[in-house]
Parts: C-alpha cells; structure tokens; sequence
C-alpha cells in the first residue's frame, strides 16, 4: 500500500544540485507500508525529459527510462551526498529516483537488525513502488550505500533487478577480513556495479566478483569527499548499461 503526500518535504530533503542548475523536478513523498512497518520514499524525476532523452529514449512518451530505488547505510539517510550524487545522475538519464528511508529507521533504531526482516520488509516495498510507478518495459535497478548495498544485492533477485548500484559495500568489518560478506555481493545474480574509496575501511569487492568495479583515489567509505566522482562513474557505467539494455531504444 502507498499513500502519497505533498512535495515539500521532498522538496527540503532532497537537496539542491538540480535546483541549482536552474531545472525543475517532478517529486512525491510517500509512505510505503510493508510487513514490519511503513517506509518513506522520496520519488523523484526529472520533468524536463528532452535532456535524458538525448542518452536514452524510454518506451513510452513520458514514462522514465528506468526506476531505480536507493536506500541508506545502516545508520544514515537519504540525503548522504554519494547518493545525492547518483540520484542526479539516474536523472540525467531519465530515470525515476526512490529514495527509501526503510522502516527500522523511523522506528527509531540505529541499525537494522534481522536480516530476514530487513529483507522482507525491502521487497514489500520495492513490489508496491513497481506495481504503481513501474510499468510495463521499464527496467528497475536496485542499490543503496554501505548496509544498503548489502540490502540490494541480497535481495536483487527477489525484487526482479536487472541490476544494482553498490556503494561503498562493506565487504568486510574493518579489521576483520575473515568475515567476509562475499556471499551477499555474489547473490545479486545479475550485473553489479561497485564503487568504492581506495581508503574503506570496510575493503574493497574483487573486481572478478562485479560487472565494474570503479576504486576512488583519496576517498573512504563514506565516499563523501567528492561526490560528483561517485556521480560520474555512475552516469558512464549505467548510460553504457542501458544503450545495451533491452528496455531502451536508441534515439
């Protein structure tokens, strides 16, 4: 179930990078109910499509050329300026941006806790956004930072990704490579893109294990210290995905 509210809200967490360049934007703020509570998403799109279109043209007249849902580390949010910076860049192109905030979060908890609830409560969510804004022939792209990156990809096929956007994922607790979160990465079953600081605490995936692997000079795991690198290698890595996807049509 989801219900919709007004943009404002959307509006003062969503930021400032496209208001800046003088663009307009489409968003909506709505909670999503799942089985272990309701989550709140910021969806976001950009209204003036003849840009994007000059990359990727979608489907159908007005419908974005791709929805990808993007969630937070296990104790941030939304607003953290790597996904910022990927949320401009899926706008650059076309797509339509869900920002969620998960449940555990607006309880109050700092971190998610059960990975069984976690995931569940993700893929409630996920199949209530592509059932109202999805549509027929528009592909869906999972990803998130840190704990979110986890998320996706434990969960890629379960929610029908075609691909998903991993980053900083933390391959391992810092000190502790033994304890290897290898599995998650490999579950995805579907074409990963990594981006990660040099300097992350957390290591670094294997390039074998990804479809792409991009490593940032000079950043850690918050990737916060340029994040228009982390915009960047996101635009040409999912710009060269979707020209070879099926889902898109070339101009």
């Amino acid at each position: 179930m989801t219900r919709a509210g007004g943009g404002n809200a959307a509006d003062r967490s969503a930021g400032g990078s496209a208001a800046a360049r003088g663009e307009r934007a489409a968003k909506l703020l709505l909670t999503v109910a799942s089985r272990h509570g309701d989550a709140k998403v910021l969806l976001e799109q950009a209204a003036d499509r003849a840009v994007a279109s000059r990359a990727v043209r979608a489907r159908h007249v007005g419908a974005p050329a791709f929805l990808l849902a993007l969630t937070h580390g296990a104790g941030g949010g939304v607003d953290a300026p790597d996904l910022l910076a990927v949320r401009d860049a899926a706008a650059e192109l076309g797509g339509a941006v869900a920002r969620v905030i998960q449940p555990y979060l607006l309880r109050g908890a700092r971190a998610p806790g059960s990975a069984v609830r976690q995931d569940e409560a993700w893929t409630d969510v996920i199949a209530a956004l592509r059932q109202r804004y999805g549509g027929p022939g528009i592909p869906f792209l999972a990803g998130g930072r840190s704990n979110g990156a986890r998320l996706a990809c434990r969960t890629a096929r379960a929610v029908g990704a075609a691909a998903v956007i991993a980053l900083a994922f933390p391959l391992h607790p810092p000190g502790r490579p033994e304890r290897s979160r290898r599995g998650e990465l490999l579950a995805a079953g579907v074409p990963v893109l990594a981006v990660s600081g040099a300097g992350d605490p957390f290591g670094i995936p294997d390039s074998t294990d990804v479809a792409h692997l991009v490593v940032l000079a000079g950043q850690g795991h918050t990737l916060a210290r340029d994040p228009a690198a982390v915009g960047a290698a996101v635009s040409r890595w999912l710009g060269q995905w979707l020209s070879r996807s099926a889902y898109a049509t070339e101009q």
